[in-house]
């Protein structure tokens, strides 16, 4: 298992992703935020087809702060059920994930 992660969501409104990629640094649950958007997404949601506009977080953390990152998100987050996607991260400059390991230690 890889030892750093980005970790994705998506929200519908600009304030509702900048709410999220805040406490989640605040919390040293990520280190780094980074919003994207919007972006179109189309999906199926109780039987029907929909297209919306969404504005997507990438969160930068540690596969130690994984499961605090999940529960803020589930928390925070008004969707019924949020995308809540985490990807390995196989490779990085030494430098960034060490300051991202830093960024996010407990204590």
């Amino acid at each position: 298992m890889s030892e750093h992660l980005t970790v994705l969501t998506t929200t519908d409104t600009p304030a509702k992703a900048q709410t999220l990629a805040t406490g989640a640094v605040e919390s040293r649950l990520a280190a780094c935020a980074q919003i994207d958007g919007p972006v179109t997404s189309v999906y199926r949601w109780e039987g029907e087809i929909h297209s919306d506009q969404e504005w997507r977080i990438h969160f930068k953390t540690t596969a130690d702060r994984y499961e605090a990152l999940e529960s803020y998100l589930l928390a925070a987050h008004d969707y019924d059920t949020p995308e809540i996607i985490a990807l390995p991260v196989v490779r990085g400059s030494g430098a960034y994930l060490a300051w991202v390991s830093g960024e996010t230690a407990e204590g």
